[in-house]
């Protein structure tokens, strides 16, 4: 797959101006404007499916789903706040005036086509949420033992009293993908590429979990044998515990990754290219017991190796998937990203540690993703600002000797960090710079999107356009097509 020389930027679209949470109407489109104004030729949207725990678009009760909280409902509209998502409040008013509107619309020929279209996924994931709508709201586990364990009478029963809800579900749907459909054709249009993510785990309370319990390493009732985490690392003394069931790898290996495939499948649909998070978790993950409080105490596993991306190539094709390939990688993990081909990433925030590191730019291959940060990261400003307590396990004197070396390397005063990070990655050979709109705006640790770890206050950073000026517009422009990256070259 290849990779033009190009630049972007990561923005989910909850961070979008508009009434109370981002979404894909007007807004989305004057962004692609505005993207198209300043000669960025990507939009990386990170996941996104309904969300469920923590609000964090990596836990989501699908992972074919779109997330309603998305659709934009005209009319929709409260006194909520404009620089950020108040999730507590927006959620339930949004909820029910998107319930209204749904329920204004008929069920049309158009939508059960698109049911039909989508029946490998959509009518198990539609009676999953009208379930946990009967249920109180409950994960899956906690249901009546029946639908808990997808009995058949108990299904059949369920499906005829929840009708209407799992009708409103399929609708709801077919609007997400309508509006999502109209976005990337407006994006193409402007020769930009939508970049999506595709998580390597999904939440244990999910649809996919639920109806493919044989897949995952699970306990008879459901609960987790096992889960998904990584040790110890930059962010964290004790790891990171993530609560995501673990694949059963040797069932999806003896049915030839059908999962897999329909779920590689559905997101080429949707996305010109994809962002594959956590690939060496296809090498070898990092395995916690299932009652585990900390991700210490865990052992690696081998994951499916070269057999799942055989099969996702010998059923898709060349696959266009960026590798995050971050954190503690072994040389099996680099092996199996240059088997195929597939570009992996460089963190500029992590260039300056002093370690023999291959996110220093004089040492980049064409062949890598750059980002100044990623949605796991500080903002640039924040970075810069730091002092490393409380966000990582760098000690003062360590980020003393780390900021001495980014002021040398990049001749700065450190005033403007953003901006000398934005220049370094678009100067570098780097084929793909991906630019989070914080650090455009040189935004503080306030603007942050997530810190890994923490299990409330993330996900909710918005923009409005009045922070959009000329003048940040004309200089990402101008660097843009300074360094050869604009899509009009």
């Amino acid at each position: 797959m290849s990779f033009p020389r190009a630049a972007g930027i990561l923005l989910h679209p909850t961070s979008l101006p508009g009434p109370g949470i981002g979404d894909l109407g007007p807004d989305a489109h004057r962004f692609v404007d505005w993207l198209a104004t300043t000669d960025m030729s990507l939009w990386q949207v990170l996941p996104l499916g309904p969300t469920g725990y923590g609000d964090s678009p990596y836990q989501c009760f699908s992972a074919f789903a779109g997330n309603p909280l998305l659709i934009h409902v005209p009319g929709f509209d409260a006194p909520f706040p404009v620089d950020s998502v108040d999730f507590g409040a927006v959620i339930p008013a949004k909820r029910a005036t998107l319930s209204a509107w749904l329920d204004s619309w008929e069920f049309t020929d158009a939508i059960r086509h698109f049911v039909a279209e989508e029946s490998h996924w959509l009518p198990d994931y539609a009676l999953f949420m009208a379930l946990k709508e009967a249920h109180g709201g409950v994960a899956w586990t906690d249901w009546e033992p029946a639908a808990a364990r997808r009995d058949p009478d108990a299904l059949a029963e369920w499906r005829a009293r929840l009708q209407s809800a799992i009708e409103r579900v399929y609708k709801e749907q077919y609007f997400f993908f309508s509006q999502y459909r109209a976005l990337r054709e407006a994006c193409a249009a402007r020769g930009i590429r939508l970049m999506g993510d595709v998580p390597i785990y999904v939440a244990h309370d999910s649809a996919d979990v639920w109806a493919n319990p044989s897949l995952f390493q699970l306990h008879e009732d459901g609960r987790l044998r096992v889960q998904a985490g990584v040790p110890p690392d930059y962010f964290s003394e004790t790891g990171q515990l993530w609560g995501n069931p673990l694949y059963d790898w040797d069932r999806m290996r003896a049915d030839g990754f059908r999962w897999w495939i329909a779920r590689m499948r559905a997101a080429l649909r949707h996305f010109d290219l994809v962002r594959l998070d956590h690939f060496r978790g296809f090498a070898a993950y990092w395995e916690v017991a299932g009652n585990a409080a900390t991700a210490v105490h865990g052992r690696w596993v081998d994951g499916p190796g070269a057999a799942l991306f055989d099969a996702l190539t010998a059923a898709l094709g060349p696959l266009p998937i960026v590798a995050e390939n971050l954190g503690l990688i072994t040389p099996d993990v680099e092996a199996l990203r240059e088997r195929y081909a597939l570009p992996g990433m460089a963190i500029l925030q992590f260039a300056f540690d002093g370690q023999d590191s291959n996110f220093i730019p004089h040492r980049y291959p064409r062949d890598v993703v750059v980002y100044t940060g990623t949605h796991d990261n500080d903002t640039a400003m924040g970075w810069w600002h730091s002092t490393g307590a409380g966000d990582s396990t760098r000690s003062p004197e360590a980020v003393a000797r780390e900021k001495d070396y980014a002021r040398r390397y990049l001749m700065t005063d450190g005033r403007e960090m953003h901006w000398d990070l934005i220049r370094a990655a678009l100067a570098s050979v780097a084929n793909t710079v991906l630019i989070p709109l914080q650090d455009v705006l040189g935004l503080g640790s306030e603007a942050r999107m997530n810190l890994p770890g923490r299990q409330a206050g993330n996900w909710g950073f918005r923009f409005t356009w009045e922070q959009l000026t000329p003048h940040v517009t004309a200089r990402l422009r101008d660097l843009a097509t300074l360094y050869e990256r604009s899509a009009s070259r």
